[in-house]
């Protein structure tokens, strides 16, 4: 597996992508006659570009500070570490030697060239940072091995991950089948409830019928006849109340 699929290395060539470009344009610079507009625009975009790349470097060392303060969990040794603080430190000094000939030659007014040619010979004496790769083989290989760690260690983390996913759904297809049962019992509930209210108004029905015949007797009946008919009504009650609520 190739080293540009860690995630350090896939910024870290970004970065010196930005770098190299970054010479490349303080060399045209260093070419272009001092105080003239193309210089003075150049300049602007060269300390732009300064700024752009310390910014990257910084946020890859804030990475690299994270990985150091447990090393097993990113499976990178001491090592792995040192370089890349070495490459990180080699790349935040080449931008700042750019960084500083240019200003110097913004500030020299007519002498910027000197002293940007100066800068240039000390950019030319700091290492090349491929080289500096390509010069530690075992380096390489190591990180060979810590990109094939990592890789198992996610697809072990995907193949945990699609596991639990698998749960999950199988806990979901209960849920939904406890929650249809319920959905069924709550309609019968509810048609026994309707059926319950309908028969308590047939019979609220006929104890109103009953209620006024009963009215009608007693006004026509006399005191003896009402008593029998209190009695008769009473033994209706009874009757009643055992078929509604006894059946």
């Amino acid at each position: 597996m190739p080293s540009a699929q860690d995630p350090f290395y896939v910024v870290k060539e970004e970065i010196q992508e930005s770098i190299e470009k970054l010479q490349s344009s303080f060399h045209q610079w260093e070419r272009i006659h001092a105080n003239t507009g193309e210089q003075i625009h150049l300049a602007k975009e060269l300390l732009a570009s300064c700024e752009s790349i310390e910014w990257q470097v910084d946020e890859l060392d804030k990475t690299i500070a994270v990985a150091a303060k447990d090393p097993a969990l990113y499976g990178i040794d001491g090592i792995e570490l040192e370089k890349r603080r070495r490459w990180t430190s080699n790349a935040r000094t080449q931008v700042s030697t750019v960084k500083k000939a240019v200003k110097r030659g913004k500030e020299a007014n007519g002498t910027g060239t000197t002293s940007a040619n100066a800068m240039h010979r000390e950019l030319m004496r700091l290492p090349n940072l491929h080289e500096t790769d390509r010069s530690n083989p075992y380096s390489a290989h190591d990180n060979d091995d810590f990109i094939a760690s990592e890789s198992d260690r996610q697809l072990l983390l995907i193949k945990q991950q699609d596991e639990e996913l698998d749960e999950l759904s199988a806990s979901v297809q209960r849920i939904g089948g406890v929650g249809l049962t319920i959905h069924e019992e709550l309609l019968a509930q509810e048609k026994i409830i309707d059926e319950l209210d309908m028969e308590m108004d047939s019979t609220s029905n006929r104890l109103d019928f009953v209620q006024k015949k009963v009215s009608m007797v007693m006004k026509k009946a006399g005191a003896k006849g009402q008593i029998m008919m209190i009695l008769f009504l009473v033994v209706l009650f009874i009757i009643l109340f055992v078929l509604v609520f006894l059946t």
